[in-house]
């Protein structure tokens, strides 16, 4: 149509939709400015972006073109936010509210904490709410319920605390509801069974109790119900085992009880995943299971089911069959008879009925098991006869346990074809004849337990091929003859060895001093004979030793006294003689010491451990003499006390030339100070014992004029530059002190002085100072270090977007790797502290302060605030500067802020908050930590059950892998050794503080844990 040709009417509506049109552009794009504004107030309230996710975010840059937002095409508003996994921290900007054209807000997986702002409510567009695993507080906001389009509600993972708001059962078309692992409180809500569109209902791992309200019945579309480790009670409606849809269901640690229905497996045909474990269900297994051929997982173990179990032959996808800890069965021959029905499943991997009432044989079927079975535990039963050769052809099976039954016979050799095992258990039976030595090529074998069966002859030597051997338990049979050298000398053991009630004889290898990662010994009632080998002060884990009713001879060995960790002793029932040494007074962890029925003769110590007549045990020693009455033995003269009485005139004379040889001596050393006194020279005018000396010319063509491409750091009082020397290509890191500012050159001396005789390969290398004037005739001065190739600890545990390789990803420390170099601190503080005639405090450790070189070995630096301690006692302590507080804040010691003194204990502190940085990844100046809250209290009120949620989720990724196997069972257990670590260090009492060197002895007894495990980096 031409336009001369528009009629009025036609032209009128024409402009006026044009200005509609206008109109609506104006009004978008005023609404789309409301919309950057509030994403970047949004931004503002992250405190930790580690990947840089955010950096896009600018006001120069389109919004809808930013990292995680998504924009509607015709009205350009913000439709979508997803900043999932990021590892972003900080809280939820309130602002979020002002995008009310938001549909979907996914931050799942990062470390947001505080409240779940209010304003959440008010988006009325909101489809999809995901903001699981993270570290949000308070309750859930009431409000939500203005969010009617909901059809996706994850809060799961995080600290969230109250009952579940009645007001969200407006929210009629939720889909999926999942709320796990968090603090809620009160009952599972009934209005739940009003959103007849809901598929997914997971509420796991909180604090409801009650019961499981009927209304869930009506659910007719759900998919998943998952209510496990609450504190739900009564018993299921039987409306919910009629849901037909269900696919998983799951109560699993409760207090429910009932019976299961007779028609289960026809009422949840498509069931696949079904779990009742730790509750109190009585009555037996429905035979109509086996008709749910599309289960995959049936769990009913910590019951009180009875009854034998039906046949399971139709049951082809199943994977995990676990009945552990019921009363299944009844003892008799025919109870095993749905064994063999299970071998039609082509997919099992774990079948577990353990500690029941089954009785029979184990059948011959055994041998026709998918090859993918991992796990068969059949300990605690009543199962007799022998072990069929055909349990030969499972040979990927990882754990077997036959524990606790009547078997009997030999222990059939084709065991040793089962290379893939971890743990292999037949205790407490009745086998007989010799262990087979085939066993032996168990290479991955970690536990092996034969104890409380009828086995004789020698103990195989070819034991010691199963070099991954944790646990080993030979006790209460009727092996004899020597131990081999070279098995008791297994390094990887560093659970449990016990060789007791045995027949052995001769001595006790020397080689069982390799064994210093075990924590229990036990060689008792056996015919061991001999001295007790001092080697086995080198078994500094051990924390139980047992060694009664044998008959070792001579005095116990000094080096016992390493045994540190030690809290059971037991040397009693042998021929020990000599004097009870006095070093058992420092074993700080004993508790229980048995030395009664030996020869010992001479005085009872009378401190530590012997202060506990509850606890000791010394009678049966006839020449034992002691001066506390409790312990019934002769009072202690100079004749039995085997000391020689000296005569008064004697010792006048002795104690006087005594008193004038220290009076000589001391005169000596004074002169001597004196001395040296009047040659010393300023420290600033004192030549460093380097190689070559440098001047400021030098230092400035080698960091090419102090430029600013060459900084690599910024201190209190000066900035590093890298340099490359000219004459010889060394590169160096120079250190530039700013003499404008207060402190700086007292800084520099102090460094100077601290390092003028230090040398240890964990401290960073001084290799020359400069002092003199720059070109303009200023005062200049530099220290030059050995350049770092791999920089500071901080920027490994906090790295900046810049640090990531070429991939985008940025590089983490492994487990290995922050073991290792928190071990090359400890050992730097331990040589300051205790191998030096003068004690030098650092008195700011932190990770910028901790270097690495090119194999990422650990070396402290920055000995600007150190001080050299010139009286050193036991309690070592120096006065403070002027300047007051020392250190940096979050790593110094709290007492550093009340007094004016440094102290062993104050590095003590900050290497504690260092450490449980390293292995959390979460700095003390994290704005968590308020108030009385800090690194300190964060790791010790997570430990133990808590542990993987503080711990860096890259060491997490780590440790994945391994989970389930020994591997991650070491990994675990070190995680948890360190963190005590880091915790007894950093403890707020400074007398209560564990010290450098047992916190190194421990982190070398760990990282030999996990070299023995398999990790080594």
């Amino acid at each position: 149509m031409e336009p001369h040709n528009l009629s009025f009417l036609e032209c009128r509506l024409f402009f006026t939709c044009v200005v509609l049109l206008l109109c609506v552009i104006l009004v978008s794009s005023g609404n789309n400015v409301t919309d950057k504004l509030a994403l970047l107030a949004f931004k503002a309230a992250i405190t930790e972006d580690p990947f840089g996710a955010l950096n896009s975010w600018n006001h120069t840059a389109d919004h809808c073109q930013w990292y995680g937002v998504t924009c509607g095409r015709l009205h350009h508003r913000v439709t979508g936010l997803d900043l999932q996994a990021l590892e972003l921290s900080g809280s939820i900007s309130e602002h979020i509210g002002n995008l009310s054209f938001l549909r979907v807000l996914i931050l799942n997986n990062n470390s947001f904490h505080h409240a779940i702002p209010q304003q959440v409510g008010h988006l009325h567009s909101l489809r999809v709410l995901r903001l699981a695993l993270n570290t949000l507080e308070g309750e859930i906001p009431r409000n939500l319920s203005g969010c009617t389009r909901l059809t996706w509600l994850s809060l799961g993972a995080n600290s969230l605390v109250g009952e579940i708001p009645i007001d969200l059962g407006s929210l009629l078309q939720l889909q999926n509801i999942s709320l796990f692992l968090n603090y809620l409180t009160g009952t599972v809500p009934s209005f739940i069974g009003n959103m007849s569109s809901l598929e997914n209902l997971i509420l796991s791992a909180n604090e409801l109790g009650g019961k499981i309200p009927q209304a869930l019945g009506k659910l007719t579309k759900l998919n998943r119900l998952v209510l496990d480790e609450n504190r739900l009670s009564g018993a299921v409606p039987p409306s919910i085992f009629n849901l037909s849809s269900v696919t998983m269901f799951d109560i699993g640690v409760n207090q429910i009880g009932g019976n299961l229905p007779a028609n289960l497996g026809f009422t949840l045909p498509n069931i696949e995943h079904f779990s009742i474990f730790s509750n109190r269900f009585t009555g037996g297994i429905p035979r109509s299971m086996s008709n749910a051929t599309a289960l995959g997982v049936l769990q009913a173990s910590q019951n009180k089911l009875s009854g034998n179990m039906p046949p399971l032959d139709r049951l082809n996808k199943l994977k995990r069959l676990s009945m552990n800890f019921n009363h299944l069965g009844s003892g008799g021959y025919d109870d095993f008879s749905f064994f063999c029905s299970l071998t039609n499943t082509t997919t099992l991997l774990d079948l577990s009925i353990y500690e029941n009432s089954f009785g029979g044989t184990l059948p011959e079927c055994i041998g026709n098991f998918s090859v993918t079975l991992l796990e068969l535990w059949l300990g605690e039963n009543l199962l007799f006869g022998t072990i069929p050769r055909t349990v030969g052809n499972l040979v990927n099976l990882e754990r077997l346990l036959l524990d606790h039954n009547r078997f009997s016979g030999t222990v059939p050799s084709v065991l040793g074809d089962l290379h893939n095992l971890v743990v292999l258990d037949l205790s407490n039976k009745k086998f007989s004849g010799a262990i087979p030595s085939s066993l032996g090529s168990l290479v991955n074998l970690a536990q092996l337990r034969l104890d409380h069966n009828n086995f004789h002859g020698y103990i195989p030597s070819r034991l010691s091929e199963c070099q991954r051997l944790v646990l080993l338990d030979l006790s209460s049979n009727n092996l004899n003859g020597s131990i081999p050298p070279e098995f008791i000398g297994l390094p990887s053991l560093s659970i449990l060895l016990n060789l007791s009630r045995n027949h052995l004889t001769g001595v006790l290898p020397e080689e069982v001093g390799k064994l210093n990662l075990l924590a229990q010994l036990d060689v008792s009632g056996n015919m061991l004979d001999g001295d007790i080998p001092a080697s086995l002060g080198s078994c500094v884990g051990l924390e139980l030793l047992k060694m009664q009713e044998n008959s070792f001879q001579g005095s116990i060995p000094s080096s016992i006294g390493m045994l540190r960790n030690v809290n059971e002793l037991d040397l009693s029932h042998n021929n020990l003689s000599g004097q009870i040494p006095e070093f058992f007074e420092a074993l700080h962890l004993l508790k229980i010491l048995n030395l009664s029925y030996n020869n010992f003769e001479g005085t009872l110590p009378t401190k530590g451990i012997f202060n506990n007549v509850s606890a000791t045990f010394v009678s049966g020693n006839d020449k034992l003499c002691a001066g506390m009455p409790e312990f019934h033995l002769p009072k202690c003269s100079y004749r039995n006390s085997g000391r020689r009485i000296i005569p008064k005139w004697k010792l006048v004379i002795t104690i006087f030339f005594g008193v004038l040889v220290v009076a000589l001596v001391l005169a000596l050393v004074y002169f001597r100070w004196l001395k040296n006194k009047k040659r010393a020279e300023p420290a600033s005018n004192s030549k460093d014992d380097s190689s070559f000396n440098l001047s400021y010319g030098i230092l400035l063509k080698a960091t090419n004029g102090f430029s600013s491409i060459n900084l690599i750091g910024v201190g209190g009082f000066g900035s590093v530059y890298k340099g490359v020397l000219d004459e010889n290509g060394t590169v160096i890191a120079a250190k530039v002190l700013n003499l404008t500012l207060h402190g700086a050159v007292k800084s520099f001396i102090t460094e100077c002085e601290a390092l003028r005789n230090v040398r240890h390969r964990n401290l960073l290398k001084v290799l020359t100072v400069c002092s003199g004037t720059d070109y303009r005739g200023n005062e200049f001065k530099a220290l030059v270090y050995e350049f770092m190739v791999n920089g500071s600890l901080e920027d490994w545990l906090h790295p900046s977007p810049s640090s990531a390789n070429a991939d985008g990803n940025v590089q983490k420390l492994s487990l290995i790797q922050r073991i290792n170099i928190s071990i090359d601190v400890a050992s730097a503080l331990d040589y300051l502290h205790n191998q030096l005639q003068s004690p030098i405090i650092h008195c700011d450790l932190k990770p910028s302060n901790v270097l690495l070189d090119a194999e990422m070995v650990g070396h402290v630096g920055d000995f600007g605030l150190a001080k050299v301690v010139i009286e050193s006692t036991d309690d070592t302590k120096a006065k403070m500067s002027s300047a007051g507080v020392r250190g940096t804040v979050g790593y110094a010691a709290p007492e550093y802020g009340m007094e004016s003194m440094v102290s062993r204990e104050g590095d003590a502190y900050s290497y504690g908050i260092l450490l449980l940085e390293m292995f959390t990844g979460v700095s003390p100046t994290n704005e968590m930590f308020r108030e009385n809250f800090n690194l300190h209290k964060f790791v010790k009120e997570a430990l133990p059950e808590r542990l993987l949620e503080i711990t860096d989720p890259f060491l997490l990724q780590e440790m994945e892998s391994h989970m389930g196997t020994s591997r991650g069972d070491a990994a675990r257990e070190c995680l948890e050794m360190v963190y005590r670590i880091g915790v007894g260090c950093s403890v707020e009492a400074r007398r209560e503080r564990a010290n450098i060197t047992e916190a190194a002895a421990q982190l070398h007894f760990i990282r030999d844990k996990l070299h023995a495990a398999g990790l080594q980096g």
